[in-house]
């Protein structure tokens, strides 16, 4: 077996003195491990990163083997937020996320695209609402997307406010007064709000990691990362 593909490092660990195992999410093979001979080396721990985007080969015996993988760097992300303990943290923390919740070997384009997108975006000043935003997608691939347009009571597309935290559904400032301490905050710039305040990229952090830890992690025996951890905290 022998492909090539493009990928983004998601995680990796030593394997002998010398080599390392690497989860590589790539763009046409989804979720991929395979070995790097000389991964441990000075060399290539630059590159080896999580979030660096590389060429790759993959080549097995047979298919089901975990295989070894030829990697080339193509575009080192990392480099441009390690001076930045958001940004870093951010970029760790979507790596991780799709390290615990992708299956192996399933392709997902669409999901390698956003974040691809979003490790570009990690330098611009608009990082934080980027990576919600990039939460929410991941909700969506996994099959868990929230459903933000309309209230979930009345129907009405203004005023939204909350979501509900057992149907992921937007609730309006009036349908939702009587049960706003049950209810999640929607910050305004998911649903077309220009200004994103401090504030409101908490309450997105909380809303997508609530619904992460649900769907997701919980029914794995799996916690959020630590550095989505640190991005709530900061």
């Amino acid at each position: 077996m022998d492909w090539r593909d493009e990928g983004i490092v998601l995680s990796l660990r030593k394997h002998g003195e010398y080599a390392v195992i690497v989860h590589i999410l790539t763009r046409h093979h989804g979720r991929h491990a395979g070995i790097v001979r000389g991964g441990n080396s000075t060399k290539m721990r630059g590159v080896l990163q999580p979030g660096n985007e590389l060429y790759v080969q993959w080549r097995a015996r047979l298919e089901d083997h975990l295989g070894a993988f030829n990697v080339e760097l193509q575009e080192s992300h990392t480099a441009r937020v390690l001076s930045d303990a958001g940004r870093l943290s951010a970029m760790l923390s979507a790596c991780a996320l799709v390290d615990d919740c992708l299956p192996e070997r399933e392709p997902h384009q669409n999901l390698y695209a956003s974040l691809r997108s979003l490790l570009v975006l990690l330098p611009e000043d608009a990082w934080a609402a980027a990576y919600v935003v990039w939460e929410l997608s991941l909700l969506a691939e996994l099959g868990f997307g929230l459903d933000l347009s309309a209230c979930a009571a009345t129907g009405v597309r203004t005023g939204l406010i909350y979501v509900s935290p057992r149907s992921g559904r937007a609730v309006s400032a009036a349908a939702g007064q009587a049960y706003m301490d049950r209810l999640l905050p929607l910050p305004g710039f998911l649903v077309g709000a220009k200004e994103v305040s401090k504030q409101a990229i908490s309450q997105g952090l909380r809303l997508t990691g609530y619904f992460l830890d649900r769907h997701v992690l919980t029914p794995q025996d799996k916690a959020l990362p630590a550095a989505r951890i640190r991005i709530s905290d900061d």
